[in-house]
């Protein structure tokens, strides 16, 4: 096979500076707007056209929300001489079925007579680049490398059985979820040569390049493939692809297990004879390695905990016995950890929330934590996150729930900036009602949050973790409760708290969300506390509808604030029509829930 030259530095890097050091940037460009050559096309009715988009080499994915709801990516490319390229992707892409690879779900090629295409429609990703995670963050715990190492080596063993090789494994091809999950993406370039544009390449002077390549020339084989695969799993431990010698990891990791290093050392191999003679085997390896399949996804720190015999994760497991499987955990709070695992029942992924096992000991406790699920559980609402399931067995107590796999808004914030009032305007709405649900039947959720609110994989808003939650008229409806970011002035003073504080908490999100800061600032609860009593809050970069409406649900006396989520939500309503829409049109949100228009609001994760 005949290679493209992709750059003639003798480093396996193809670049002299670091593709890895935060000074080098994304290649990939979030866009806010339909891109030119697709804002002309019809699309299908129901569906509308979402907030967000990518722009990258030779391709753009556009958000795009189907009559179902869904949120989609709109593949296309603003060349029309790489029509055939793009067909050949979709083609190919349309036959793999791997959980690390996007579905696709429909080609438009287009026409004289068509309105919309050439394109494809697969699922939507959200989350960043490996590269960008380590650009932003640095390198990553040992758990989350070797979830990278093996979740991809399995797509890669997979696409090697059909007589393929990928070609494009880096840092910028491998994507990972707020949640966890990787995904392997950049399949333009899994495709014979002779469709690819002559003189193309993958990633140019981000790709770690096969040391057996002459010349740096870019010539995809299976082994090279597992060559970039170990070289990706490097860099998610150290912050750098590896040079052609690599340093022992112990130097540079000290917390990477001898026997997980070596399988590295070995893929590593410059000649390609005496890595692994497939990728399949690797994993094997890796496997031995880490005792066992599911451990593989365990941190360092886990691990040590679990040769120690009394971890919170080996309980965990040990409990759920032959029902989960436990894949990472997703966090952890004074009382409890959520944690991803696999219902091998059903075959699906889903949301555990335990309690730690020093605080299950409490029986007052348990009941609490059931409680909770209880509580959750009557509240069927499309921005309520479902619960499934509760259980206990031998001192753990947990319960399953659906999986957010977009994460939080503190995830969305984090990564994406503050928002803006037309962003949002829709999935607030949504989440007031689902809290005016709440309220209609007494609950009061009483740590609102941005981590407690989150965002499924179809990208809607969810409220979750009712483990504060009161029914109105129950005693104890005071006490100090909430995170004082988000708390009300009641809820820090340890008052009597009704739907008010619930109200409050929405709209220091709101806040949260338009700014990127917590309305009264962050740090110290009796200085938060005074900032809010005082109504030292600046408002006024919002839009004076919206800032009347902040005003109000910020209100430091209870009285004066919405008298509940319902209240709220016709309020959010009102201020967001005479912010958004001319007033002589019926309201935005009354034409979508009504379906009156084809065009739905933006949407974005």
């Amino acid at each position: 096979m005949t290679g493209s030259p992709v750059s003639s530095s003798a480093s396996p890097v193809a670049s002299d500076a670091s593709p890895l050091a935060p000074s080098a940037g994304s290649p990939h460009l979030v866009t806010t707007k339909v891109p030119t050559h697709v804002e002309g096309w019809q699309l299908p009715a129901g569906w509308s056209w979402g907030a967000e988009g990518v722009s990258a080499e030779f391709r753009h994915y556009q958000e795009v929300v189907d009559a179902l709801g869904r949120s989609l990516s709109l593949v296309t490319v603003d060349d029309a001489a790489h029509t055939a390229w793009l067909g050949a992707e979709a083609r190919a892409l349309a036959h793999r079925g791997h959980a690390s690879i996007p579905t696709t779900y429909d080609w438009w090629p287009g026409g004289p007579l068509s309105r919309r295409g050439p394109g494809y429609v697969r699922r939507w990703i959200s989350g960043e680049s490996v590269a960008e995670r380590i650009r932003r963050v640095g390198p990553a715990d040992l758990g989350t490398s070797l979830q990278l190492l093996r979740s991809t080596g399995l797509a890669l063993a997979y696409l090697h059985t059909t007589g393929t090789a990928h070609g494009a494994i880096c840092g910028e091809s491998t994507w990972v979820t707020p949640t966890g999950q990787l995904w392997l993406l950049a399949w333009q370039w899994a495709l014979p040569r002779n469709v690819i544009p002559a003189g193309l390449v993958p990633f140019p002077g981000r790709l770690p390049l096969a040391p057996e390549w002459p010349n740096g020339e870019w010539i995809p084989t299976p082994e090279s493939d597992q060559w970039q695969l170990a070289a990706t799993a490097f860099a998610s431990l150290t912050g750098e692809y590896p040079p052609l010698d690599p340093p022992p990891l112990s130097l540079v990791r000290p917390d990477c297990p001898q026997s997980v290093a070596r399988v590295l050392s070995r893929a590593l191999n410059q000649k390609p004879e005496d890595r692994y003679h497939s990728i399949a085997a690797l994993l094997r390896e890796l496997d031995r390695a880490v005792g066992g399949r599911t451990s593989i996804f365990t941190s360092g720190a886990s691990l040590a905990l679990r040769a120690a015999g009394d971890g919170e994760e080996e309980r965990l497991r040990w409990a759920t016995g032959e029902d989960y499987e436990v894949i990472t955990r997703l966090g952890s709070g004074t009382f409890g950890s959520v944690w991803r695992v696999r219902d091998l029942t059903l075959e699906r992924e889903v949301a555990l929330k335990m309690l730690h096992p020093q605080v299950a000991k409490d029986e007052n406790a348990v009941r609490r934590f059931r409680r909770e699920a209880q509580l959750a559980a009557q509240l069927a609402h499309p921005s309520i996150v479902p619960i499934y399931d509760w259980d206990s067995n031998g001192g753990v107590s947990w319960y399953t729930m659906e999986l957010a796999e977009n994460g939080s808004l503190a995830d969305l914030v984090m990564r994406a900036g503050a928002r803006s009032v037309e962003q949002i305007a829709a999935h607030i709405d949504q989440v007031l009602d689902g809290l005016a649900a709440a309220h209609a039947v007494g609950i009061i959720h009483r740590d609102l949050k941005p981590e407690n609110i989150l965002i499924d994989r179809h990208r809607r808003w969810r409220i979750a973790d009712f483990g504060v939650a009161k029914v109105s008229g129950e005693e104890l409806l005071s006490g100090t409760t909430g995170t004082p970011e988000f708390a009300a002035p009641e809820q820090l003073l340890g008052e009597t708290q009704g739907p008010a504080v619930d109200c409050f908490g929405i709209a220091a999100i709101v806040v949260y969300l338009l700014s990127g800061k917590p309305p009264f600032g962050a740090g110290d609860g009796r200085a938060i506390l005074a900032r809010e009593l005082n109504g030292e809050v600046d408002l006024t970069p919002y839009p004076e509808p919206v800032s009347e409406w902040l005003l109000r649900g910020l209100s430091p006396v209870a009285e004066d604030r919405f008298a509940d989520a319902a209240v709220m939500r016709d309020a959010w309503r009102s201020s967001v029509d005479r912010t958004l829409a001319p007033e002589s049109r019926p309201p935005w949100w009354r034409r979508w829930w009504s379906g009156e228009e084809e065009v739905l609001p933006n949407d974005e994760d």
